[in-house]
């Protein structure tokens, strides 16, 4: 059983990836830190604790976390989330609204209190800006020697960015974040568009998942189609998020290779993610990216995950 921890800032795919966690059966959701990027920091949280709901996991709890980058004093949407996730996130898709709210506790503390009681049994993945993660680093600093795992999706090593020609989207909305993360010290596997570009959902899945009995596939697949029609326009769409869910369940479907990575803060090439030139010779990299995937496993484990049965 694995002990996981998702910090993400709920759009379509954020919504799949948590969706995945939450239902898988050899997966121990302790709960769910919410960010920007897609959205704000309010309308992600708001959306994680109505998609939890939706999927029959009323138990995780969600907390709310940063709403802005390290270095700004405020969060400014890039017009291309909004119109590939929709205006509320989720594809504009209609979701019945969880009677619960998020939790009390800041993001930042629980991730502190979790990551000591747990150790090296838990993992956390990151599907957004990793501000949540460095601050958690910035107000405990004895949490580099942490022995537990960091999972991100975010960042762009041998293919250039979605942002712009060397920026992947989370990565630069916080470049100083994923900075201090990817040099902390800890046990980080990046999941960039090096492999996310290279599985694919289809039409096919939102036909399957909205054949299944209930709302829920319904809700999914309608996502899922706005989500293709508005990123390649085609029958098919990336696996971004989920394919983080499936690397720290399954990094045997991933080429994962060890890098010392840091990331660019300053130039043309702000937020661009590149191998530390100053740590070349270091014999064990504590960070790893992910260079190639077994699409194949990947779609064969999306097939599995019967979101469309969960009710």
């Amino acid at each position: 059983m694995s002990n996981f921890i998702h910090d993400l800032d709920t759009g379509v795919d954020d919504a799949i990836a948590l969706a995945l966690a939450a239902t898988d059966p050899s997966v121990t959701l302790l709960g769910v830190t919410g960010t920007y990027g897609n959205v704000t920091t309010d309308v992600g949280v708001r959306n994680t604790l109505d998609v939890l709901a939706l999927v029959g996991r009323t138990d995780v709890p969600v907390y709310a976390g940063q709403g802005h980058a390290l270095e700004q004093e405020a969060f400014h949407r890039h017009e291309v989330s909004a119109r590939i996730h929709g205006e509320n996130g989720l594809a504009q898709v209609n979701i019945p609204p969880s009677p619960r709210s998020v939790e009390p506790e800041r993001a930042i503390d629980f991730l502190i209190r979790s990551m000591h009681e747990l150790n090296d049994a838990l993992t956390i993945i990151t599907t957004g800006p990793l501000t949540n993660l460095a601050t958690v680093l910035i107000e405990d600093p004895s949490l580099r020697s942490w022995k537990g795992s960091i999972v991100v999706m975010g960042g762009a090593l041998t293919v250039r960015g979605n942002i712009n020609h060397f920026s992947e989207a989370n990565i630069s909305q916080d470049p100083e974040a994923a900075k201090i993360v990817f040099e902390s010290g800890l046990d980080v596997t990046m999941v960039g568009l090096d492999v996310t570009m290279r599985s694919r959902l289809h039409l096919r899945d939102a036909a399957r998942w909205r054949s299944g009995s209930g709302t829920v596939g319904a809700f999914f697949a309608d996502m899922l189609e706005y989500y293709i029609a508005h990123t390649l326009g085609t029958d098919e769409t990336y696996v971004h998020d989920p394919s983080a869910v499936i690397c720290a369940l399954h990094p045997e479907y991933f080429t994962i290779v060890p890098l010392c990575l840091t990331v660019e803060t300053e130039g043309i090439d702000r937020g661009r993610t590149i191998v530390d030139h100053r740590r070349l010779t270091e014999r064990n990299p504590f960070t790893k990216v992910c260079v190639d995937v077994n699409a194949h496993l990947v779609d064969s484990y999306l097939g599995t995950i019967a979101i469309c049965a969960t009710v």
